[in-house]
């Protein structure tokens, strides 16, 4: 028999140990895979691990300083190949606007529970031109004058979701101008979840008359919606879910109706790596491995940091 050649888990490529990496914790990839090796140091520095940032779940117990540290590190690892990025709790503007700096390439945001208002999405809503999804769900200072201006400034947008907390809505009195915005500016969109907002009848029917693509639309605990039967059969494609609840409200996390995205697909290692050769990469990864020992134990800091913050009774923000 032939003897078979095996080739070495240090001699992967680039993108394949991105791939492989992305099965593993946020922790395990900062801090325990660039001591294994050189080759695995320098993919877990490389964009091909960062092309997909999903803090989520890790960011609802993190402060507010180590949040913006975290984010401007692992979106600037990415290089300008972000294509998702997931955060709970956005508190700064200035972190919104550096995630629209490096946002050339994103195509999904969800920023459930950020601290945004209309202001800051009107300066740099423009800079989201390629998202095709978009998450501000239980975003308060959220209005009708920002998804006016991502509805006209994102025309990739094919997905909302603007879910409210029940309670987080009580002292207001109309959410109408929110559906006419969107429905005035958002005609592309294909899925539209805005369960609990408080809209009528007559706003989302402008919303069906003008998003005649729609295929999902989330109405869950909008009680002042009544569509007749035979006018929604109009859209032959379309799935309306509300605005009867027929589950128990999701207090605890958030309610995955749908993850209607198509930025799931992964760039290329040449597509970041463009014209840089070898040796130039290997010179820059020796520097970087070099100066490693420092920065992880500087990343390991921001997880343990938080935790000992967690145990001495820190209040931190809830989620609904």
């Amino acid at each position: 028999m032939e003897s078979q050649e095996f080739r070495r888990w240090d001699e992967l490529i680039p993108d394949a140990l991105g791939l492989i990496f992305r099965n593993l914790s946020l922790q395990e990839v900062l801090t325990i895979v660039p001591r294994v090796c050189k080759s695995w140091g320098k993919a877990a520095r490389g964009p091909y691990c960062w092309q997909e940032i999903d803090i989520e779940e890790w960011s609802k117990n993190l402060s507010p300083d180590n949040l913006d540290r975290m984010l401007q590190f692992l979106i600037t690892r990415s290089c300008g190949s972000l294509r998702k990025l997931c955060v709970f709790g956005l508190s700064r503007e200035s972190s919104f606007t550096f995630i629209a700096n490096n946002a050339k390439s994103l195509q999904m945001l969800r920023l459930p529970k950020s601290d945004i208002g209309d202001s800051i999405v009107e300066q740099v809503a423009g800079m989201f031109s390629n998202i095709t999804f978009l998450d501000v769900s239980y975003c308060i200072k959220i209005g009708a004058r920002a998804l006016e201006a991502i509805g006209k400034q994102c025309r990739c947008l094919t997905g909302l979701r603007r879910t409210m907390h029940p309670l987080e809505v009580i002292d207001k009195l109309s959410q109408d101008d929110e559906a006419l915005a969107i429905a005035s500016t958002m005609s592309k969109l294909k899925q539209l979840e805005i369960a609990y907002m408080l809209v009528g009848t007559t706003s989302i029917t402008e919303v069906l008359k003008n998003c005649r693509h729609l295929e999902l639309l989330d109405v869950r605990g909008c009680w002042n919606v009544n569509l007749e039967e035979n006018f929604v059969k109009k859209f032959h494609q379309l799935k309306v879910v509300g605005p009867l609840v027929v589950d128990c409200y999701d207090r605890n996390g958030w309610d995955n109706c749908s993850d209607y995205s198509s930025s799931s697909g992964y760039v290329p290692w040449e597509f970041v790596a463009g014209d840089m050769d070898d040796d130039d990469f290997d010179g820059m990864s020796d520097v970087y491995w070099e100066e490693d020992d420092q920065s992880i134990e500087d990343v390991e800091m921001w997880f343990y940091d938080d935790l000992n913050a967690v145990d001495s009774g820190y209040d931190w923000p809830q989620s609904p």
